[in-house]
């Protein structure tokens, strides 16, 4: 219990350093489910650290090693995942701004295999950490932290991986919607029969 006490400080005290920073990256992302990727390693990082990083050389990338923010607005629910794609054996924990929304799953360390960005196939098995956390309206600015890393031959942990996250809105249930619509039209008439 301890442990975990401790990485979540750690945890917390390194997220308000790189949420902070002035070298940071900014990535809209969009309800999509498309997988926008980000990577950790504490040597190409800028804060020498294990936040998640821009080191892509995607599309609206800086691909320079900052701090790398996913922001977006939301006018209903939707689902944010986020996987591990890199060494199966990492696990990140996801902020929102600068506030924890929790951790992935415990990973399994299968030291050397990876599946690299096919995130599809690492989200299907059960070796890659993942989680998802479900969203309200809002806006969010999401950042992660790598709080374990896959460990090599010589259990050293790599501190280098890749991830990804996706964001995927949640439709509101048809039957939810009849519900309200009904509820409406009853109290509508329930009016108006009172105003006779």
């Amino acid at each position: 219990m301890k442990t975990i006490i401790k990485k979540t400080l750690l945890a917390v005290a390194l997220s308000s350093v790189f949420s902070m920073q002035a070298e940071a990256s900014n990535v809209t992302l969009a309800a999509d489910s498309q997988w926008n990727t980000f990577d950790v390693d504490n040597t190409y990082a800028v804060s020498s650290g294990l936040e998640w990083i821009d080191a892509q050389s995607a599309s609206g990338y800086n691909n320079d090693g900052s701090a790398l923010h996913f922001i977006f607005t939301l006018s209903g629910a939707a689902d944010l995942t986020v996987v591990d794609g890199g060494f199966a054996g990492d696990q990140f924990q996801v902020f929102n701004n600068g506030i924890a929304l929790g951790f992935t799953s415990v990973p399994v360390n299968t030291y050397p295999d990876s599946v690299g960005t096919d995130f599809d196939t690492a989200l299907a098995s059960s070796n890659y950490s993942r989680a998802v956390f479900h969203l309200g309206a809002g806006s969010y600015d999401i950042t992660g932290l790598l709080s374990v890393s896959a460990l090599d031959n010589t259990s050293t942990p790599f501190n280098a991986t890749v991830g990804a996250v996706s964001l995927t809105t949640v439709p509101v249930p048809a039957a939810l919607g009849l519900f309200l619509a009904g509820s409406g039209l009853m109290g509508f008439f329930s009016r108006r029969r009172d105003n006779k």
